[in-house]
Parts: structure tokens; C-alpha cells; sequence
């Protein structure tokens, strides 16, 4: 029978307590290898650009907001598709609330306005002629509205409406004097009037009588494309 000194177990018993704590106990005649280099960090991708585009933006009422059908379909996206087909950068904003009036607009001109506006759409009276608003207010709302479009270095494009004939002839004819004498005074295109071609047509018309359908509302987009197209170049 082998004897082992009292020192010898003693140092058996603590290389026993030390390779119990490494985990593992070293191979014989080997020793133990150096745990592998942890894989470097991948580096991270860059963030993706974010260009944004310069803006027109169409402050209207429910003509603009397309009431009654799909947003795709009314006028402002179809401009926006007449833009990209051109290969013309810029972004369209629907800027229409349904029931506004010229005060209205002028209200919400500053939010209106966010961003890098290039061009402001002007599309507001349907709802002042229809209430009989007078029509001096109208015209000193889109003064306004111009003026301080014009004062941020943005091209201003009006859209012109018209009065149905219930408060009689002479609001008619003043009500439609506004637009013209608005785009004269502060050299600004012109749309004569937005529902060209398409006013008084049944089947261009949902049943109100005055919110174009979608076919309606491509024949308005090309009523003011062919006036802001020439304003882009």
C-alpha cells in the first residue's frame, strides 16, 4: 500500500479546487490552450438618406380634400402623378379641409406653409359664395394669403370660383371679379375657374351637384396642371 505524505494531498486537493473552478481539468502533457479572441462587432450600416423634396402645397376646401372619393383620386394626387410623370421633384400636400372658408384658410396658413414650400395653390371661395359671404372679405382673405405666401419667396397659383346665382346677379359678378383682380394685383398665375368643363355636368358631378367625381376631379387636375406646369420650369 502506497502511503501519500500529508503535503502531497494537501496540493492534490487545491490543483482539485483549482481546476474545478477553471471549469475543466487540462489534458495530460498538455497544456490548457487560451480560449479563442471574441469575433469582432460587424460594423453598423449607415442610416438610410432622408431627401426631402420641395413642396407644393394646395389650400383648399372639400374640392381639394376630394369628399366623396378615394384620396387617390382627387385632384392634388393626380397632380402629383402629373409631377412624377414629368420627372418634376416635388411633393404635393393636400392642404384641403372640408367646409373651409377663405378666413378659414388664412387661419391655417402658417401650418399650411410647414416645410420647404415652392408653391402655394390657392383653391378657397366655393364656400364664401355658397354662405354669401361679401365678397370683399373673400377678396381681402386671399390678399392676405398671397401676400404672406409672397413674403416667404413662394410662387402663388389662385384657382378662381364662382357664385352660384342664388344671391342674385350683382354678387355673381362681384364675387367673380375677385379672383382676376387678386392674380392682376400681385402678378400671380391664374386658374379662371377651377370646375371648368366640369360644373353643371351631371355625370362629372356626384350627386350633391358639386364635388366632382373621380372622372370630375381628373378633369380639374388638368385645368391646374396646365398652369403649374409652366410655373416648374
Amino acid at each position: 500500500m502506497i502511503r501519500v505524505s500529508r503535503r502531497v494531498r494537501f496540493a492534490l486537493a487545491g490543483l482539485a479546487v483549482f481546476l474545478n473552478a477553471c471549469g475543466q481539468s487540462p489534458p495530460a502533457g498538455r497544456e490548457p490552450a487560451a480560449p479563442p479572441p471574441a469575433p469582432a462587432a460587424a460594423p453598423a450600416p449607415p442610416p438610410p438618406a432622408v431627401t426631402a423634396r420641395p413642396r407644393i402645397v394646395v389650400l383648399g376646401d372639400s374640392l381639394t380634400a376630394g369628399l366623396g372619393i378615394a384620396q387617390d383620386e382627387a385632384y392634388p394626387a393626380l397632380l402629383q402623378q402629373h409631377l412624377d410623370k414629368a420627372h418634376l421633384n416635388y411633393e404635393v400636400v393636400n392642404a384641403g379641409v372640408s367646409g373651409d372658408t377663405s378666413a378659414g384658410g388664412l387661419s391655417r396658413l402658417d401650418w399650411a406653409l410647414d416645410g420647404d414650400v415652392k408653391v402655394l395653390i390657392v383653391a378657397l371661395g366655393g364656400n364664401d359664395g355658397l354662405r354669401g359671404l361679401p365678397p370683399e372679405e373673400l377678396q381681402g382673405n386671399l390678399s392676405s394669403i398671397v401676400e404672406r405666401a409672397q413674403g416667404r419667396g413662394i410662387k402663388v397659383l389662385v384657382c378662381g370660383m364662382e357664385a352660384p346665382p342664388n344671391f342674385g346677379r350683382d354678387y355673381a359678378v362681384a364675387f367673380h371679379r375677385v379672383y382676376p383682380e387678386v392674380a392682376k394685383k400681385y402678378n400671380v398665375a391664374l386658374v379662371p375657374f377651377l370646375l371648368d368643363k366640369v360644373a353643371g355636368i351631371e355625370s362629372l358631378n356626384q350627386r350633391d351637384g358639386i364635388h366632382p367625381t373621380a372622372q370630375g376631379a381628373r378633369i380639374v387636375a388638368d385645368n391646374v396642371w396646365a398652369v403649374l406646369r409652366p410655373m416648374l420650369t
